[in-house]
């Protein structure tokens, strides 16, 4: 048995330089899409937002007769069959209805089928899952422990030039364990957090061969499908750099507070991007209508204003990081502070929305010829 998966992790290895061949270091020109890289005015056309979730409401983005599994699911591994039955501890994980598969956004592939990536895709959604309640089963903790640890791990990243893959992988793994565990105390967060981004490390050193679709992982998904109309260039970055930061920036904001649990990784990627474009882009990349992301665009709007109010950071550059990898490592702002101004706008939000409730609260697309004019002055 270990013969054969070293025998396989080799045909893996020499594949991946086969994929990745002596040019992936080259540069290759951008291409435009309509991705604007700015955010605006939560009270622009609302009218057209309420549009939109007219003509869209008779859609049905939920199985009702679906239920996804528990978020501590078994993996096979060498030294376990999967005969073998694990004991967890009780959870109040409540199985989320699994959405209708969605029509691929993938461009034609010259080097596989689409309908076959984009659906292994799709199923690693299904087999990594989260529960947005684990807080429950750790009595002596608070979700504001969570997002210090998590504020931590970014600046770790960013000071040894980790990739944002790494960062991510690290808070899948975090939360997922937490959910599997109970009664954890407060002293053992760090060294839990910090063993969650050592592992994530080593899967960077495996070129991410054992992995879930993480958050950011969606991002690039979308984003490169955004702005990709060659398919021989389909593996190489296609987009603006600054324009992946800035997306990115509002997700690991996002990130610090638990409620982003609630959502599946693509449905978060997909929110943020609609914050920056528009509802025909994001459901021309992602595969989803405005009905499976309109909660989460919601529940985003107040971490986008905050983003909105700070301004986007300039891309960074380390020494010793190719310039085309820059937008991929994980960078560390003052999240802290930016998280403690998102929850009070979130309930200030709330207390107006109890008072009068507003038609809509989301952030709404400017009009193509907006997007277009100030895509030309970024430029």
């Amino acid at each position: 048995m270990p013969r054969e998966r070293k025998e396989r992790d080799a045909k893996d290895h020499g594949s991946m330089k086969e994929e990745g061949g002596p040019d992936l270091s080259v540069r290759s020109r951008k291409r435009k899409a309509n991705v604007a890289v700015f955010l605006q005015d939560p009270d622009e056309e609302i009218a057209k937002i309420d549009k939109t979730v007219k003509s869209q409401d008779s859609s049905q983005p939920w199985d009702d007769n679906s239920a996804c599994e528990d978020p501590c699911s078994f993996i096979p591994t060498p030294n376990k069959e999967e005969d073998d039955e694990l004991e967890y501890p009780k959870t109040a994980f409540q199985p989320r209805k699994i959405r209708p598969p969605r029509a691929s956004p993938l461009p034609v592939l010259n080097w596989g089928n689409r309908e076959e990536v984009w659906r292994i895709m799709l199923n690693k959604e299904k087999t990594y899952l989260r529960d947005e309640h684990f807080l429950q089963r750790h009595p002596l903790l608070q979700a504001r422990m969570r997002a210090v640890l998590l504020d931590w791990l970014m600046e770790v990243c960013e000071v040894y030039k980790l990739h944002r893959e790494t960062f991510y992988l690290a808070q899948d793994f975090f939360d997922r364990y937490m959910a599997s565990q109970q009664n954890i105390i407060k002293t053992l967060l760090q060294l839990i957090g910090i063993s969650a981004l050592f592992i994530a490390s080593k899967l960077e050193a495996l070129k991410w061969r054992l992995s879930p679709m993480t958050i950011v992982s969606w991002l690039n998904v979308y984003v490169q499908v955004a702005y990709v109309n060659d398919t021989s260039e389909v593996l190489m970055p296609q987009y603006p750099q600054q324009v992946f930061v800035q997306i990115a920036e509002l997700l690991d904001l996002c990130v610090l507070d638990v409620g982003c649990l609630e959502f599946p990784y693509g449905v978060l990627a997909a929110s943020a991007l609609y914050h920056f474009s528009s509802s025909e882009l994001m459901q021309k990349v992602s595969g989803y209508q405005w009905c499976d992301i309109e909660k989460c665009v919601k529940w985003m709007v107040p971490f986008a204003m905050v983003i909105r109010e700070m301004g986007s950071s300039k891309l960074k550059h380390f020494r010793g990081v190719p310039m085309e990898d820059s937008h991929n490592i994980q960078t560390h702002t003052n999240s802290l502070d930016l998280l403690d101004k998102a929850q009070a706008k979130k309930a200030i939000l709330s207390e107006q929305n109890r008072i009068s409730p507003p038609p809509s609260g989301v952030l709404t697309p400017p009009h193509s010829s907006k997007k277009q004019s100030s895509e030309q002055e970024t430029e």
